[in-house]
């Protein structure tokens, strides 16, 4: 029997602008992905035929962009929209098991709702760390490789502790920066596993700049709530899906199939859809 597609919802509001690369690999994959602006799950200014209910889909991605054109703080307009919109159906959806996943700007989205690092029965609230402009002072955008922490993430146990990802990177605020006393923090995230990716050089060792692009302590580039259901990771594994988005295709044979985007969210998409 088929495995029927499960419906994946791809927020969207004024300046998010890689939705539709996300919803080419979400579809690739045999979801049924669609793009949902807010208004849509609010139920404000839209047709009756356009409205959407946050809980017809299973997994809710928060993509990359400028989102609220990343005025005040990045991801911050977009996280008090959320909150005031449809805050209380946000958390009743992760709650009940069901993915959200920010990459980047989404990432900063999630930081900033307190969805991450995470609170007890996934409530909303002021954010407990931040992403804060980088290092160099500009826009980092290059190939970046990053390493699975082998933590509590269930989509990726049983992958080898140290496994690489090539995902590219495209901010200029993405150092993480930990609320309180950040060590003591920062130590409690690795004990829990919620460090989902760090940075690494491309074979594999310590990232020093431009490989830990932001100067994130501890070269962290990703980060999971203590369940695992909420994911938020800086670089796109959206634009390394398709072999061809790679930074060498013309020069390493054929320029099909796939990249090591497609690994990442392809282990978040089959998680989903046996935990649904």
């Amino acid at each position: 029997m088929a495995r029927r597609p499960i419906p994946v919802a791809i927020l969207s509001i004024e300046g998010t602008n890689c939705d539709q690369e996300l919803r080419v690999a979400l579809a690739a994959l045999g979801t049924r992905p669609e793009v949902v602006g807010l208004k849509q799950l609010e139920g404000r200014d839209v047709a009756a035929r356009d409205r959407r209910n946050l809980d017809d889909y299973r997994m809710l991605f928060l993509p990359g962009g400028f989102s609220g054109g990343d005025y005040v703080r990045a991801g911050a307009i977009m996280a008090a929209r959320i909150r005031a919109a449809i805050g209380p159906e946000l958390v009743e959806f992760v709650r009940s098991g069901r993915m959200v996943g920010g990459i980047c700007n989404g990432f900063q989205v999630a930081i900033e709702l307190g969805l991450l690092p995470g609170r007890p029965g996934h409530a909303l609230g002021p954010p407990e760390a931040a992403l804060v402009a980088n290092d160099s002072g500009r826009f980092e955008c290059r190939p970046t490789f990053v390493a699975w922490e082998g933590g509590g993430f269930p989509p990726l146990r049983g992958l080898a502790r140290g496994s690489r990802f090539l995902f590219p990177s495209a901010h200029a605020e993405g150092k993480l920066v930990l609320g309180g006393d950040a060590g003591t923090r920062r130590a409690e995230l690795e004990a829990s596993g919620q460090v989902l990716f760090r940075w690494v050089a491309p074979d594999g060792g310590p990232a020093t700049y431009p490989w830990n692009p932001n100067g994130s302590e501890g070269d962290i580039a990703g980060l999971t709530d203590p369940e695992g259901t909420v994911f938020g990771l800086m670089p796109h594994p959206e634009r390394s899906f398709f072999r061809d988005q790679a930074p060498d295709w013309t020069r390493s044979g054929s320029g099909t199939g796939f990249g090591d985007g497609r690994r990442f969210l392809e282990a978040v998409v089959r998680h989903a859809e046996r935990s649904g």
